[in-house]
């Protein structure tokens, strides 16, 4: 029985595990995205973005703080080339987001054992997706009812084009 298991045990020991996602995260971190099974994409969500909240938060205080949010990654990640890109370009990428880094995309299944398949990449780093969408978009909204009320337009008169005029 699996009473009060709040994660995924993925069929590992606790040792493979951690090593598994900790390359899975390095990975993510450098390629910006991975192709894998939904299950594991699921367990390296859940691994990944409180290193990248730490990450971020490095900018936010001192220097002590901040070397201290890098040993904790390190340990986690154990890999120097993942955790300076992790430190440079994707912190400055999220800076200004307040959660939900990375996105699961399901592919189908694989031709081999039928597993689902999924693509885990971190959102700020897909351009095909935020290029529609405006740069910064505020939600804050007024209670007040102020500013310019748009009065009701005037029915336009029709012209006639020289197409009208042939018919």
């Amino acid at each position: 029985m699996r009473h009060g298991k709040k994660f995924n045990h993925l069929g590992r020991t606790a040792a493979h595990r951690k090593a598994m996602l900790a390359n899975m995260a390095c990975s993510l971190i450098e390629h910006k995205r991975i192709n894998t099974t939904v299950a594991k994409a699921k367990a390296l969500k859940q691994f990944v973005e409180p290193l990248i909240t730490k990450s971020k938060a490095e900018n936010n205080q001192t220097t002590e703080k901040g070397t201290h949010n890098r040993r904790i990654v390190f340990s986690n990640l154990r890999s120097k080339h993942a955790v300076t890109e992790l430190f440079g370009t994707v912190a400055e990428k999220v800076g200004d987001r307040p959660g939900g880094y990375t996105r699961i995309i399901k592919l189908g299944n694989r031709l081999g054992d039928n597993a689902d398949m999924a693509m885990i990449e971190l959102v700020d780093f897909n351009e095909l997706y935020n290029a529609g969408k405006p740069a910064k978009k505020t939600t804050r909204r007024s209670r007040r009812g102020g500013g310019k009320k748009v009065e009701a337009a005037a029915p336009v008169a029709e012209t006639k084009t020289a197409d009208d005029s042939e018919e």
